[in-house]
This record gives structure tokens, C-alpha cells and sequence, in this order.
């Protein structure tokens, strides 16, 4: 769990949300700054309503919200939503950093052992 906001349903539409290219390329340039469905259809060889529906897809996903502005539906990015992911992502990646940190230390342990060679320092040690 990466919060009591977030569940594993939140995190599967998030992602899934993610896996799609236009949608990254949408969330990409919402980090930029707002936009309309037509300045964030610009690029892309597809629809207005395709955009659209990619921009649906990252609403139910939470990751984006619509605002009125006048005659402007601009679009807006929640970064509070991708902090969330990367919160996520960056717990397993800790864990991972620190187990490949403790396997170095056993190889360079079993060199030493095997070759008598003085062991380099580990950041830790230094």
C-alpha cells in the first residue's frame, strides 16, 4: 500500500493509463503546463475524439482533471496522482538498491578471500 489514498484498483488504472504511448506523450506535455483537447491533439495523427478518450482514460485514472475557464476546458495535470506512483516505485526500488548494495559487498567479500587482495572501501565504509 503506498498511502491510505491508494489502492491496488487505484494503482492497476494508473498504470494501465501509463501503458499506452499518446497518453504518456499527453501526461508529458500536461507537466508543462495546462492545455486544451485541441492544443493536446496538435501532434498526433488521430482524432480530436481519440484524444479525448485518451484524456478519459487518464481522468478515471486520476491523473489529469478538467477545469472551466470561460469558453476553455483546459486540461491539468495532478501531480499529487504521479507523486503517489513514484512513491510506489521508488519503496521497491530502495529495497532493490539495497539488496544489489549487500550482494556487492559478499562478491567483493569472496574476492578478497580467494585472491588475498585488500577489498576496496564501500561507500559505507568510506
Amino acid at each position: 500500500m503506498v498511502d491510505a489514498t491508494s489502492t491496488d484498483d487505484d494503482l492497476d488504472r494508473a498504470f494501465a493509463a501509463l501503458a499506452d504511448p499518446v497518453r504518456r506523450a499527453i501526461v508529458a506535455r500536461l507537466s508543462r503546463g495546462p492545455a486544451t483537447v485541441n492544443e493536446l491533439a496538435e501532434p498526433f495523427a488521430i482524432s480530436k475524439q481519440a484524444v479525448s478518450r485518451h484524456i478519459q482514460v487518464l481522468e478515471l485514472a486520476g491523473l489529469v482533471s478538467r477545469t472551466r475557464d470561460a469558453q476553455r476546458r483546459p486540461v491539468h495535470l495532478e501531480a499529487a496522482r504521479l507523486e503517489a506512483l513514484t512513491a510506489w516505485i521508488d519503496r521497491y526500488r530502495l529495497v532493490r538498491e539495497q539488496q544489489y548494495r549487500a550482494l556487492d559487498a559478499l562478491v567483493e567479500q569472496a574476492h578478497h578471500l580467494t585472491t588475498g587482495a585488500p577489498s576496496a572501501p564501500t561507500k559505507e565504509q568510506s
